[in-house]
């Protein structure tokens, strides 16, 4: 596949609630800073490289970006670099956000957003960065289950406001959804999940498939390493081989047994590097065999099992 054939589009398509987007999309959790996200001392990515990415995942046809009020390292906020790359936005661009867990000023963990006013403080603090009148999609990240179903229905409060248009849940367990969905509509779940690693989201993942609810899994491509990236330094011989039959990188295949895991499964892989994005990309253009999925499926569950 050519540079020029590159495009988001041939992941095919899904919808969140009502707005259609592409199976590959961007989380824009590295953006802000090189090197481990999410710490205070983050190294700050450069701001035209950071613009230039942005602005080429919608080139290349990404219309959803995942991000955060909390996305952010010393000088660099992914929510402001989003609004300068690409603000006006496009008609067709779907800008999700999570509210829940909170950082301070100086980039350290503060306490998790408990009430009600503290998640009206993330969400209008997301539009302001964002530069919007209301947010496409607000996940609620859970840290700790307590007081779920009074923060949940405090998104469904300004959902009804008009603040938010679709609300989605991130890092849940399914009694969670379940109580979810009877309080307002849940058009995705963002749980972990990727070759290999975190099985017990196999269950988590069939049951968005039977509600018609998307599931977009993070760290899908860097699995145990969480925040701090995927090594590549053990990759497995059956991905490389796979890898080797298609022309692609194994980062590629990853992503590509992810989305295969059902029609209704999306990816938000993250990068700061052109280069790997355009990789990430091409990765939904990647049609593995059953012989492939058998492969990959025997290999990617646990040794214990």
């Amino acid at each position: 596949m050519t540079i020029e054939d590159i495009n988001a589009a041939a992941s095919g398509t899904w919808k969140l609630g009502d707005m259609p987007v592409h199976r590959v999309g961007f989380g824009a959790m590295r953006l802000p800073q090189t090197g481990g996200a999410l710490v205070a001392d983050a190294v700050p990515r450069d701001r035209a490289q950071a613009v230039a990415v942005l602005r080429r995942a919608v080139e290349l046809g990404v219309n959803h970006i995942d991000t955060a009020a909390f996305y952010f390292s010393p000088l660099r906020s992914a929510n402001e670099l989003i609004n300068s790359a690409l603000a006006p936005y496009p008609d067709d661009l779907v800008i999700a956000t999570k509210v829940g867990p909170a950082r301070d000023a100086s980039g350290e963990w503060a306490t998790h957003a408990m009430t009600a006013a503290a998640l009206r403080g993330q969400v209008e603090e997301n539009l302001r960065q964002l530069g919007r009148d209301h947010l496409d999609l607000v996940n609620l990240r859970i840290v700790r289950d307590d007081a779920f179903e009074e923060r949940f229905g405090a998104l469904a409060d300004m959902q009804k406001e008009g603040l938010i248009r679709h609300l989605g849940l991130s890092n849940v367990r399914p009694w969670n959804l379940e109580k979810a969905r009877a309080i307002a509509p849940v058009v995705c779940v963002q749980n972990p999940y990727g070759f290999g690693v975190f099985p017990e989201q196999d269950e988590m993942l069939r049951l968005c498939g039977a509600h018609g609810i998307a599931f977009v899994p993070f760290y899908s491509l860097a699995g145990t390493g969480r925040e701090g990236g995927a090594s590549g330094a053990e990759e497995a011989p059956e991905i490389t081989a796979v890898a080797r039959a298609h022309e692609a990188t194994p980062a590629q295949i990853r992503l590509a047994w992810t989305l295969h895991q059902g029609e209704h499964v999306l990816a938000i892989p993250g990068t700061g590097d052109l280069r790997h994005l355009e990789q990430n990309i091409a990765a939904g253009a990647v049609r593995l065999t059953d012989d492939d999925l058998d492969v990959l499926s025997e290999a990617a569950r646990p040794t214990d099992q």
